[in-house]
């Protein structure tokens, strides 16, 4: 596979040749096709846009790059056949949603060259940014992206008890995030605890029982494919028994985008900070339950 190669001048990425025109000469860029959302914003905030000859559905950011690129269908229900009619030297990938290893052995199937993300904790993740930075012949931008992303993402020294915080991946079942997830550590770097920490699992479905017995002080909601406009507080209040929790107590149900909180990519940034002024704000009114 052709490294990328820097250049100033006009950028522009097609379905046929992707090339950099710098002043006067044409420099050929390697082809990638991007599948899932998080490698996508990974390719874009390492400078590499103009690598990309498309994209799945379900990439929505930035905006302004992915609207001109060609779709091949959702995360999970991809168009093999149209990846291949791309010509991609490489297919960025990923683990992260529960079917995608169908996607990835079918990809690999049709020969295409494959590179597979699965974090689990932030240290994965920043792993990723790094192994694509790689691939993609910027090595150094990625660790400049990793070291701002860590700098942005500072840990807050614990006074007293640790507040709990409950994201909710998704809201029937209740699902939320366990130990192998870097959410679990966001939260503690921002303040918090994930009741959940100790559970051997990417992400953990929960009746009501034990989210009573978890008491958290925070509820947030991070609904997987669903927009934030229409995350919904009711939801949560009406369920049985929620309303005795201190989370409910105190009006702490809180929406952030799945899109800062799910996509393992340089936007858990904002996501970091929504979580912390959850956590400042209930600190500063220290009615947090003990753990």
């Amino acid at each position: 596979m052709r490294a990328a190669l820097e250049c100033g001048g006009d950028v522009r990425a097609r379905v046929g040749a992707v090339v950099c025109a710098c002043g006067s000469s044409i420099v050929t860029v390697m082809r990638v096709f991007s599948h899932t959302c998080s490698n996508t914003e990974i390719v874009c905030a390492l400078g590499c846009a103009q690598m990309l000859v498309g994209v799945d559905s379900d990439s929505d950011y930035p905006p302004d790059v992915v609207a001109a690129l060609p779709k091949t269908g959702r995360d999970l229900d991809l168009n093999i056949d149209a990846v291949l009619a791309l010509k991609p030297e490489l297919v960025l990938t990923s683990l992260t949603v529960p079917g995608h290893e169908k996607v990835v052995q079918a990809l690999r199937d049709a020969g295409l060259a494959v590179r597979v993300c699965d974090p689990q904790s932030l240290q994965d993740v920043y792993a990723d940014i790094q192994a694509i930075a790689d691939a993609l012949g910027v090595p150094e931008r990625g660790a400049a992206l990793v070291a701002q992303m860590d700098a942005a993402m500072p840990a807050v020294a614990a006074t007293g008890a640790c507040p709990k915080v409950l994201v909710e991946w998704w809201p029937k079942p209740v699902i939320v995030p366990a130990k192998r997830s870097w959410v679990t550590d966001m939260l503690q770097r921002a303040g918090g605890c994930n009741p959940w920490a100790d559970e051997d699992a990417k992400s953990l479905p929960l009746d009501h029982q034990r989210v009573l017995a978890a008491a958290p002080d925070v509820v947030v909601m991070s609904w997987c494919g669903v927009k934030e406009e229409n995350y919904r507080a009711e939801i949560v209040i009406r369920r049985d028994g929620w309303a005795a929790l201190p989370a409910l107590r105190h009006g702490r149900i809180h929406a952030i985008s799945e899109a800062y909180l799910g996509r393992p990519g340089p936007r858990l940034v904002e996501g970091y900070r929504r979580l912390r002024a959850c956590i400042a704000e209930l600190q500063e009114q220290g009615t947090h339950s003990p753990m």
